[in-house]
């Protein structure tokens, strides 16, 4: 059967409601149809047969001699011991024979009384049918028959006389279409749920079909995506005016490096020169991370393909040890399996790259990379044996344009920016990074990725 559509979620509510009960109302309505011990008719071969039995005593009586109940009473008692018993009353029905009380006769003779439509009905495990009709000397006498009842009761009336088998059967009758309507929900509710993940993890697309289902749903959807289309024109704004920025602020700073240089040119090297176009230098190296960031934020959807960390980082951590032994320095790196990592490869390489450079960098003689896996997770851990940072100062480290006051300071020549990029590529694919005190003296970077399936 399938079930009609409806565009609210209440509307489906209701439809299983009405549905279910309209199959309690029908069964209701057949029941006494079905059911032995309300009154039916019987069946057409057996009427004719008990009315055949009828006309046949009606005849062995007319030859018989003695009193009418003497005469009844005889086949009264034929077949009793078989569990077949006949009745005889007269048409006002007054019971003839046998002698004695009986409550379902009784109480059949009251329903049924007309030998032109007899009836039969189920008292316990009793069959009680007639009446047929006798003619003897212009007389009419009656005739009931009952007979014990063999067949078990059908199924569901043995589930209506019990009130937990109807609860049972209640329930699995109405569970499919429960599970119809939790199925019927759950689509649009998934699909949202799918939606929302997908923004969480920067793909800030809209998808038409969360405007498809339920009324609520679908509005629901229609809401979500005009969020994703307006997110998306405020993010295109704001790249649009870094553009900008960055195009008015690198003319001049280009036109700034360029009369530094003319003035060392004419008037030779000079400290003053030089610093100016150090700071312009900088400044230049700044804005351009500044953008990286940027872009890095608004495009982390964008290039994202199924790869294994191995294929990932195995060639630039082999640069890093090149690198880490030309400044005489010890670089290890744990075994580095096949997991499965889903993302932008480029920025998950830039990522672990500046925290492995950063090491390297402010390391006194000993860099390791580690990697594990726990509970589909992926943690990777950079230690280093510099002077590390302060301890109140750890999770300020990846703030843009932060830095610490210890060898990771202007001296070196840093923006500020390197770690606030890396952070921000670790979100974007759903990771999260920590630093902390290391083992080894100096900073631990952790990073935690989630596997893919």
């Amino acid at each position: 059967m399938k079930l009609p559509r409806f565009s609210s979620l209440y509307g489906r509510i209701f439809a299983v409601f009405w549905l279910t009960l309209l199959i309690v109302v029908v069964t209701i309505v057949l029941l006494p149809n079905l059911d032995p011990r309300a009154q039916h008719t019987i069946p057409e071969q057996q009427q004719k047969r008990f009315q055949d039995s009828a006309q046949s005593i009606a005849n062995k009586i007319s030859h018989d001699q003695g009193q009418l109940r003497n005469r009844l009473q005889r086949f009264t008692n034929h077949d009793r011991h078989k569990g077949f018993q006949l009745y005889f009353t007269t048409d006002e029905g007054e019971i003839i024979a046998p002698r004695g009380r009986n409550k379902a006769l009784r109480n059949f003779i009251t329903m049924a009384d007309s030998p032109d439509a007899p009836k039969q009905k189920l008292y316990g495990r009793w069959m009680m049918a007639g009446p047929f009709a006798l003619t003897y000397e212009q007389q009419t006498i009656l005739m009931y028959v009952g007979r014990v009842w063999r067949k078990p009761p059908p199924f569901f009336i043995q589930i209506l006389d019990k009130p937990l088998q109807l609860l049972l059967v209640t329930m699995l009758v109405s569970t499919p279409l429960l599970l119809w309507l939790a199925w019927a929900i759950s689509i649009p509710a998934r699909r949202l749920q799918q939606a929302a993940e997908r923004v969480a993890t920067g793909q800030f697309e809209a998808d038409p079909k969360l405007e498809s289902g339920p009324k609520e749903f679908k509005q629901a959807g229609a809401s979500f995506n005009q969020m994703v289309q307006a997110i998306n024109q405020m993010i295109g704004g704001q790249q649009r005016l870094l553009s900008d920025i960055s195009h008015e602020l690198r003319s001049p700073l280009t036109r700034l490096r360029m009369a530094t240089a003319l003035a060392q040119r004419k008037q030779g090297e000079s400290k003053e020169l030089s610093r100016i176009d150090t700071e312009a230098e900088r400044l230049e190296k700044m804005i351009s991370e500044l953008l990286e960031l940027s872009r890095m934020q608004v495009n982390s959807h964008e290039l994202r393909e199924h790869s294994d960390a191995r294929s990932l980082w195995y060639e630039m951590l082999e640069d890093a040890r090149f690198e880490a032994e030309q400044n005489s320095k010890e670089f290890s790196v744990s075994d580095l399996n096949e997991w499965p990592v889903s993302g932008n490869p480029n920025l998950l390489i830039s990522a672990l790259e500046n925290v492995v450079r950063n090491a390297i960098k402010y390391g006194n003689d000993i860099i390791q990379v580690n990697f594990n896996v726990s509970e589909n997770t992926l943690y990777i851990m950079i230690d280093d044996n510099g002077e590390g940072v302060p301890d109140d100062e750890l999770d300020d480290i990846f703030r843009p344009f932060y830095r610490v006051s210890t060898a990771r300071d202007r001296s070196s020549g840093g923006t500020g920016l390197g770690l606030a990029i890396t952070e921000s590529a670790i979100r974007q694919h759903s990771g999260t990074i920590e630093a902390s005190r290391s083992p080894l003296g100096g900073l631990r970077i952790t990073i935690a990725l989630p596997l893919t399936h």
